[in-house]
């Protein structure tokens, strides 16, 4: 009893602070500007299945760069002494600190013509556009959401027993057989969650298209922001496809994550 009513204030949050407003959005999405059941903001967001599948597939490409990026140095972390790896740890939170616009600013810096990358490449003889393209957007991409496919991976390896790890090699595993039988599938649920906590939030951000991208690198979020003050109906209708893609996201993922338990 005493623990139902200590949850009171976090069901009271959850309805003030998502239910309610969720419920806000499916009203307006499903209603026109008089205020009258329609459909028509729905047929409105269909018109923007182009923006909706290049959002997902750069959020693909971020979340695979960020998994390929993160899992060697999620395990190279392991390896450290323990000091050392609250160091490196660290060192990967302090940009979280930062402003996210602040952070785009600094790509927007460092990409920019005649700015330092382009500067170092051109010192090279490679000589090409930085900026206000599909490149850059997944490179601030990575850059903004990299720490939170690396933590999870680096939790779930960290609490890997090394007893197992030493049994495999004193029954004449290589390290490789090591990495394979027992590191990697011990490994997948912070994998999972890495992904999970990677592409849901890259599928919906925006201003990193805006800043970072050019004319056809239009995010799905950018296009809800832009709509928002002007036809929140269809900016509703948008929010409410988005969180359906996600849901059935989810829903794979933790299909994913039950399997891998039972196993």
């Amino acid at each position: 009893m005493k623990s139902k009513k200590l949850s009171i204030p976090y069901i009271i949050w959850m309805l003030v602070f998502t239910m309610i407003p969720l419920v806000m959005i499916c009203i307006s999405a499903f209603t026109n500007k008089y205020g009258s059941f329609s459909l028509e903001p729905f047929q409105k967001a269909f018109e923007h299945t182009g923006v909706f599948t290049k959002s997902l597939w750069i959020a693909f490409i971020s979340t695979l760069i960020c998994l390929v990026l993160s899992y060697p140095l999620a395990y190279m972390i392991t390896k450290m002494k323990p000091s050392s790896q609250r160091t490196v740890i660290m060192l990967l939170m302090i940009p979280m600190w930062m402003n996210f616009l602040l952070r785009i600013y600094a790509w927007i810096i460092l990409l920019q013509d005649n700015g330092p990358v382009d500067q170092v490449m051109s010192f090279f003889g490679i000589h090409g556009k930085y900026i206000n393209n599909t490149g850059a957007v997944i490179v601030g991409m990575v850059y903004e959401y990299l720490p939170f496919m690396v933590l999870p991976i680096y939790t779930v390896m960290s609490k890997i027993d090394g007893g197992l790890i030493e049994a495999a090699q004193d029954l004449g595993s290589n390290g490789f057989d090591v990495f394979r039988r027992i590191v990697f599938p011990l490994s997948i649920p912070g994998i999972i969650s890495g992904i999970t906590m990677v592409f849901v939030p890259s599928a919906s951000t925006f201003l990193v298209a805006q800043y970072l991208g050019g004319n056809d690198d239009k995010m799905i979020g950018d296009v809800i922001e832009s709509y928002f003050m002007t036809d929140q109906n269809m900016a509703s209708a948008l929010s409410l496809v988005l969180m359906v893609f996600i849901f059935v996201f989810l829903v794979i993922m933790n299909l994913f994550g039950d399997e891998e338990a039972i196993a």
